[in-house]
């Protein structure tokens, strides 16, 4: 019933492994790998096997970390939409309704999502070997390596499956698991490359304590998965989930969010209860308070919770302790709204087509504008609203500290780039929805834009500084860094005391050129998407199907 006879494992694993997507996937995966090492190969004419050269280091520690980002990244996208997609097929209710073991649901579920996933990992062994002959590894590092990156796997699926399991919509599953793993990400990094020196304390601790602990996680949120399928809440029509906003309120643990009192009405208005006034936007009115938060608030107050306690802490690290990284907490924000902020507008147009109600909005007398405003302001107000919780941390770090009363031009241009962030993230989800089919396909084409947008250039001037390559092609790599709000961070000119050294030549310090260049790419990207999103309004051709 659980492996064998497990009717939830074998339809998920038909239908997973046979799409055309998953053939696509797994060349595009080995493309990357093979991409990395092809680039981090070591170019000296002769090398010397009987030592450990550095360059093979660089490449398998290179390898490794790259697979490793990209596979914990990809997990969520895998197992985030397990539970919820059931829900958003009308099919739960028939579920709970099977035979079926709870346990072995979930079971069957997690296995299911993963599978394609470890696959991956397992197809990557080959490129991996070729790095070997080159010496300085050892083959009990590589399976260590291998068995630290399937147990995260594991536990970052078992993470997304867990909180499919309490929300209605991908979306926002998929959002909070992104906000739980993402800091278990940055820590596993750190502390691979904290004891690159010492390889046995490392070999032991992904050997010996890394699985008992990662397995004990795991069957405690499996248990409460299958927990909560076996005493389901209410459930109304279609399998959907009865919610009360009041006694959501009511019975909420931690963060409670009242609509009716300052600043929560900002970001979640209560109810309309009275008719709208003439020459409202019926757009804007009908999402502001029926639509954006009819499935709860639980996504919102755990977004909220989980980034203000990160928040605290980068806060005292980063503008007080060691000031000259300061531009980290920036990006921190900026990695939030990258997050959170696409989930409010990916689905704005595809939840009318799969309503099939794009139709009727359609053949209304409003112009693309009005619905584009509306649909706009609803979910970058919220968004903006999160985003800005982090903002006042970084506003108050600044003013208590006296070393940046003398940047105060370097604090400017921080905050016009995580506006434009803001807007640029907004305006994309917002693009990308007119022109999918579904919310899914819509956030995880905007994350994947914005990931090859904002992470490609600085990641590439990162490799060729690391493998030591010629200036002029670092500097060719430095160009492309318009694109990245990461790069323009970096690139902000700041003094001797707040100065971020990037390494030892001066002329890499600072680049206002870089920032410029972002901030004019990121206005005219805007003004473009909305150009091309009023045309294809007017046009309405093939919108409705």
């Amino acid at each position: 019933m659980y492996l064998r006879e497990n009717p939830v494992l074998q339809r998920e694993l038909l239908v997973n492994l046979r799409k055309h997507r998953s053939f696509v996937l797994l060349a595009i995966y080995q493309i990357v790998l093979a991409s990395i090492v092809w680039i981090a190969w070591p170019q000296d004419l002769m090398m010397d096997l009987t030592t450990n050269p550095p360059s093979a280091k660089k490449l398998a520690n290179l390898f490794f970390l790259g697979q490793y980002v990209i596979a914990s990244l990809m997990a969520p996208s895998f197992a985030a939409g397990a539970v919820t997609g059931e829900k958003e097929r009308s099919t739960y209710e028939m579920l709970l309704a099977s035979p079926l073991r709870p346990g072995a649901i979930i079971l069957g579920k997690i296995i299911a999502s993963l599978t394609h996933l470890i696959l991956f990992v397992v197809a990557s062994v080959p490129i991996m070997v070729l790095c070997l002959p080159l010496g300085g590894l050892s083959v009990y590092e590589v399976l260590a390596a291998y068995l630290g990156l399937l147990i995260s796997i594991i536990l970052f699926g078992s993470i997304s499956i867990f909180c499919s399991s309490y929300f209605s919509k991908t979306s926002h599953s998929l959002v909070v698991s992104y906000l739980v793993i993402l800091p278990l990400v940055l820590g596993a990094i750190f502390l691979w490359q904290s004891l690159e020196q010492d390889g046995a304390l490392r070999l032991k601790l992904i050997v010996l304590v890394l699985p008992p602990i990662a397995f004990t996680f795991v069957a405690i949120m499996g248990a409460a998965s299958a927990k909560r399928m076996l005493y389901p809440p209410d459930l109304g029509s279609e399998g959907h989930e009865v919610i009360d906003i009041d006694r959501e309120g009511e019975q909420a643990v931690g963060l409670v969010i009242q609509s009716d009192q300052f600043p929560d009405r900002l970001f979640a208005p209560p109810r309309k209860r009275d008719l709208m006034p003439d020459g409202c936007n019926p757009v804007y009115d009908k999402e502001l308070h029926g639509e954006i938060f009819s499935q709860g608030t639980l996504m919102l107050r755990l977004a909220i919770q989980i980034s203000m306690l990160l928040a605290i802490p980068m806060m005292g690290i980063f503008l007080f302790w060691k000031i000259e990284s300061c531009v980290w907490f920036p990006i921190y924000v900026i990695v939030f709204n990258l997050l959170v902020g696409p989930v409010f507008l990916a689905g704005s147009m595809t939840s009318e087509r799969e309503r099939q109600t794009l139709g009727l909005l359609l053949t209304t007398n409003l112009t693309p504008w009005q619905i584009l405003f509306g649909k706009f302001v609803v979910g970058f107000r919220v968004a903006g609203v999160l985003t800005s919780f982090l903002v006042w941390p970084f506003l108050l770090g600044v003013a208590l500290n006296m070393s940046f009363w003398s940047n105060w031009l370097a604090v400017i241009q921080m905050l016009a780039v995580m506006v434009l962030v803001c807007l640029a993230n907004s305006v994309l989800a917002l693009l990308a929805s007119l022109f999918s089919s579904r919310t899914s396909i819509s956030l995880i084409g905007t994350y994947a834009a914005l990931l090859v947008l904002y992470v490609l250039p600085p990641a590439t001037s990162y490799v060729t500084r690391l493998l030591g390559f010629a200036n002029s092609t670092v500097a060719f790599v430095d160009f492309f860094g318009f694109f990245s709000p990461f790069s323009a961070l970096f690139a902000i000119p700041l003094d001797e005391n707040l100065k971020y050294v990037y390494d030892e030549d001066p002329a890499n310090i600072g680049d206002p050129s870089i920032v410029i260049g972002y901030l004019c790419f990121t206005v005219l990207f805007i003004a473009l998407a909305i150009l091309l999103m009023v045309v294809r309004l007017r046009s309405r051709k093939g919108l409705a199907i």
